[in-house]
């Protein structure tokens, strides 16, 4: 199946910095995600509970070029029930009539159903690694 565009699901927490970093280390691995996109662009909805506590603006204010103009957007409410994440990663698709290929990087995989095969699993403790960049790079050159 052909899809239209690619969206990046992104989680921070245990993503972009390891569950465990202390302020001063936030956004310590987002370097080497934006390298990546830097030359294979997609575009970026904010699945992280950051979207909580802080506007678009100043979440786009606390990443680089290109990440911060690559953010489209954030997912909704939260889901209370199974699967949270992966459902509302859903509910923002159906409620902003999208169809396309994405993925979610994140380090909770019990928001995920099992053998989730659009999430690019990270270990929490510490942030996103080469492994998954490699999968994130075959996922946006495919």
């Amino acid at each position: 199946m052909s899809y239209l565009e690619k969206i990046l699901f992104l989680d921070f927490d245990g993503v972009l910095h390891s569950t465990t970093s202390p302020p001063n280390l936030f956004f310590s691995k987002v370097e080497s995600l934006s390298d990546l996109l830097s030359n294979n662009p997609c575009k970026i909805i904010i699945s992280s509970s950051w979207r909580f506590h802080h506007e678009i603006e100043s979440i786009k204010n606390f990443l680089p070029k290109p990440i911060s103009n690559l953010i489209y957007g954030a997912t909704g409410e939260a889901h209370i029930g199974k699967w949270p994440r992966y459902n509302e990663i859903k509910n923002y698709m159906i409620d902003q009539k999208i169809l396309a290929d994405w993925r979610a990087l994140d380090d909770s995989f019990l928001e995920f159903p099992k053998y989730c095969e659009e999430l690019i699993l990270c270990k929490g403790k510490e942030g996103i690694a080469d492994k998954q960049l490699q999968e994130l790079s075959l996922w946006l050159f495919n």
